[in-house]
């Protein structure tokens, strides 16, 4: 079973949250986007989700993971609490397609993330391997 996280493309994190789920690539899932929202249930700021947007897409890294490492992300991700949700998405690498759990906020989207937040984003995708246009377009987002 896969994850995929657009919002979090740090591997050395994932790790801590997940201690048993290896890369295993990069992908998009076409027909979203990222943004953030719930600003109200945050310390730092608005808080990343992708929502869906015919003709948008999410960079995202895809991980292996077994099911105790995906309850544990439940409880990193707030999953257990309300705040977010974990979906199913389809995602896209150049081996083909695959199923991969995702996790959407569960508060209305707006609010702006903090820059500190934005910056962690930006540079972790840009260590993922993302393309220039899409670290441009973090690095440019409107912050707190």
């Amino acid at each position: 079973m896969y994850a995929a996280y657009g919002s979090n493309l740090d591997p050395g994190q994932m790790k801590e949250r997940a201690p048993r789920a290896p890369v295993i690539g990069t992908g998009w899932i076409h027909g979203w986007r990222l943004t953030f929202g719930g600003e109200d249930v945050a310390w730092e700021g608005a808080l990343a989700t992708i929502v869906e947007s015919p003709g948008s897409h999410v960079y995202v890294m895809l991980y292996d993971i077994d099911r105790r490492d995906l309850k544990q992300l439940d409880v990193w991700e707030g999953a257990d609490a309300g705040l977010y949700t974990r979906i199913r998405v389809r995602v896209s690498t150049l081996d083909g397609e695959a199923l991969a759990w995702t996790y959407v906020l569960d508060a209305y989207e707006g609010g702006l993330p903090s820059k500190r937040y934005v910056s962690i984003m930006a540079d972790a995708a840009e260590r993922a391997g993302a393309p220039a246009d899409y670290v441009m377009d973090l690095r440019n987002r409107p912050t707190a």
